[in-house]
């Protein structure tokens, strides 16, 4: 876990920012072309906070922004879609319509992307106070993970006790927190994991059953876990040729959700994958487009934070300096990771 202070107040005086170092993206490639650069930073706006960020997480988004999968809105920009820190400065309204204060804790996930910063303006309807019982790094590491979790099992599908699910990647940063709320849900969990250190790891925060998808066929596996049927609920966020062979893994009437596309583009679903013969639904839900709308995500922050009250654990797989971005992003593509991965300014 990770050592980060938490969530006492920082004694360091509170006065607005004018430079700040980003992590900044000039054209979509691989790591190499993220670049760190000092910028100015003017003071917060009408609405805005300025927060000096503690911690920042990274997700396989931001590596989507970096190749261009998903485009920004302009070039250059800087990535990063998830942060907590203090807020040194406030611009006018923050402190009236949303209750914020100079030197208190907040996190954030969600566009407007940024995050990759020593420091930045922010959104204030978008800041989430913390409490003293959250520290930075799990809260850093859980806040898009956790909306996402609420996403998919309040919206997308509501999960009901007993129902079965299967998680992708479950020893990964977003595979942890689902599987740790839909146990808590009363979901019995099967998860894909690629090595046996990984299964203790996912078993050690609730896993109930972990493939090894190297050694063994995960299809046949949670056919014979299910007694044949299948799962009610499949989360998928690896994409490519695995979202066919998911498909196959779900019970008839059940869900399988296409959230990602760590190993290609799913490309063009045939009808005929889901039904007749199987009746299953198809779901490609995006926590983007959840956030959007600003109760959905204050909802999801406050279920997250409700979450890690009740004992959600995040695991903190690795600690990097903001300058080492692009080495976090490696070590995320080659699958190195596991659990939640922060860069630290």
């Amino acid at each position: 876990m990770s050592t980060l202070a938490p969530s006492a107040a920082v004694a360091t005086p509170h006065a607005p920012l004018t430079h700040a170092t980003e992590v900044r993206l000039h054209r979509p490639g691989d790591a190499t072309a993220l670049q760190v650069e000092r910028r100015p930073l003017p003071a917060p706006g009408p609405g805005e906070v300025q927060i000096r960020h503690r911690a920042i997480g990274v997700n396989f988004v931001d590596i989507y922004h970096r190749t261009g999968l998903y485009a920004l809105p302009s070039l250059p920009a800087t990535l990063g879609v998830e942060g907590v820190g203090e807020i040194v400065a406030l611009g006018a309204g923050a402190a009236e319509q949303y209750g914020l204060a100079l030197g208190q804790r907040v996190a954030y996930a969600g566009p407007p992307a940024g995050s990759y910063a020593s420091a930045r303006n922010f959104p204030a309807a978008r800041a989430v106070p913390l409490p003293d019982g959250v520290s930075d790094a799990s809260a850093a590491g859980a806040m898009l993970r956790g909306i996402t979790a609420h996403m998919l099992f309040a919206h997308v599908r509501p999960l009901r006790p007993g129902d079965t699910v299967l998680v992708h990647a479950a020893a990964g940063g977003l595979g942890l927190v689902l599987t740790q709320w839909a146990k808590a849900l009363g979901a019995t969990v099967i998860g894909t994991v690629g090595s046996a250190a990984k299964a203790e790891l996912a078993a050690a925060h609730g896993l109930d059953h972990a493939i090894l998808y190297k050694d063994e066929d995960f299809v046949a596996a949670v056919k014979e876990l299910t007694d044949g049927q299948g799962v009610h609920y499949a989360i998928d966020g690896i994409g490519g040729a695995t979202l066919a062979r998911t498909l196959e893994a779900v019970r008839p009437y059940g869900m399988a959700a296409s959230i990602g596309q760590v190993a290609g583009d799913i490309g063009l679903v045939d009808p005929a994958l889901l039904g007749p013969a199987r009746s299953i639904a198809l779901s490609r839900p995006g926590v983007f487009r959840f956030m959007t709308d600003l109760a959905r995500y204050r909802e999801g922050a406050a279920a997250t934070l409700a979450r890690l009250a009740a004992g959600l654990k995040v695991e903190v797989g690795g600690t990097l300096p903001l300058e080492q971005a692009a080495e976090a992003h490696r070590r995320l593509e080659a699958g190195e990771t596991s659990g939640s991965l922060l860069l630290i300014p």
